[in-house]
């Protein structure tokens, strides 16, 4: 899910990439029609909120309306699959984040990730700060990795819960 940048919208994706806009959002094109080599697992909105990007399991990233495509990680082989995509508000690129917090910069700044560190249990998302100066990456069990100017504010991290984390948003 995305949301369109007056907050009066937003995108939800399957994993087919079929896409389905709401409130003000604007339907740009899917992938609902494409075969594809994994399933999608992120979306994310230009700065403009006249295109997004969408994220296959495999990095494999398609862009639609004005959203360039910068790069992708389709043919690259990873550690752990993409689990997520987050935007960069100043630059206009992305980010993706590997299930072990590997963090993969087209067209945006690197902060850091958490590739080489031993996780309790995997990344399940990303999200950017507003300034595109930083960016979060949320474990399965809530931990939460702050990186650049995103501050950190706790986590579940340390709590035992009835479920597991499924994804991370920024409003």
């Amino acid at each position: 899910m995305a949301s369109t940048p007056g907050g009066m919208g937003y995108w939800l994706v399957a994993r087919d990439g079929g896409v389905f806009a709401f409130g003000d959002a604007r339907f740009y094109g899917s992938t609902g029609n494409t075969v594809l080599n994994q399933p999608i697992v992120g979306l994310a909105s230009t700065p403009d909120g006249k295109g997004y990007w969408l994220v296959a399991r495999d990095g494999g990233v398609f862009a639609f309306g004005d959203a360039p495509y910068y790069g992708s990680t389709g043919d690259a082989h990873l550690t752990e699959p993409i689990v997520g995509m987050a935007a960069d508000s100043r630059s206009g690129g992305y980010w993706l984040v590997g299930a072990d917090g590997g963090i993969f910069a087209f067209h945006a700044p690197f902060y850091g990730s958490t590739g080489n560190v031993r996780l309790d249990q995997p990344i399940v998302g990303v999200a950017s700060t507003s300034d595109g100066q930083g960016y979060w990456l949320v474990a399965r069990d809530g931990g939460i990795f702050a990186f650049g100017d995103a501050p950190f504010y706790g986590s579940t991290g340390n709590v035992r819960l009835n479920q597991p984390i499924l994804a991370v948003g920024t409003p």
